[in-house]
Formats: structure tokens, sequence, C-alpha cells
């Protein structure tokens, strides 16, 4: 096939390909509903972004620092919760969204957010 008489089928499946530029993952005592919650408390507020479309296990963000999506599935006592984004890492929502993963309590009972660095 000729590139300049039509576009390669190769090359249209790379031009209708959304790319996730970055992934995070956290495990979580929270259920699902708990990690939305705080999404959206949290996405709004610092990152200025608005929910463009959710369900009971999904939700994108959008605003003018890039679009984030967030699962969450609840495997026994965990809820396992992903964010993508399309943005590079070093961008200032990655840095938020990493915040926002820190924040959320890994056990039952635990505070969330960073630690004091101290062994116990």
């Amino acid at each position: 096939m000729e590139f300049g008489a039509r576009t390669h089928s190769s090359l249209f499946k790379i031009q209708t390909t959304v790319t996730n530029m970055a992934g995070y993952q956290r495990k979580t005592a929270l259920s699902p509903r708990e990690v939305f919650s705080e999404a959206e408390d949290f996405l709004p507020r610092l990152v200025g972004l608005t929910r463009a479309n959710n369900s009971s296990h999904t939700a994108t963000y959008d605003g003018a620092e890039g679009t984030v999506t967030l699962t969450a599935h609840r495997h026994g006592p965990y809820t396992d919760v992903v964010a993508t984004t399309d943005q590079l890492r070093t961008s200032r929502m990655d840095y938020e969204v990493q915040k926002l993963l820190n924040r959320l309590p890994y056990e039952p009972g635990d505070l969330g957010g960073p630690g004091s660095g101290d062994p116990t």
C-alpha cells in the first residue's frame, strides 16, 4: 500500500489511540464511594478539574491542566485505585494526583497522608 494514496491501516490505529501518559496505583481501606468522595473534594479545589463523567467504578475529571481518570474496585477488605492522566509525570496535575492517592488510608484506622518518617 502506498502511503500517499491512503492512510495505512497501522497508522490509522496509532492516530486514533488515546494515550495515557502516566498511571498511578494505590490500595486503600476506603470503599470506592469514599475514594470518589475524596477525589470530588480534592481535584476541583486544588487542580481546578471538573467531573466530566462517572459510574460506580470510574470517574473522569477534565480541566485546563488536563484529564485524569480514576477507577476504584473493591477486592476483599481493600479497594484498588488506579489514576491515569494525559500529562507527563512531571506536570502539576500528576503531582496533585499523587498527593490525592497518598491521602487515602492504607489500613483501617490509618489517617492517610504523609507519614512521620519515624519507624514504629
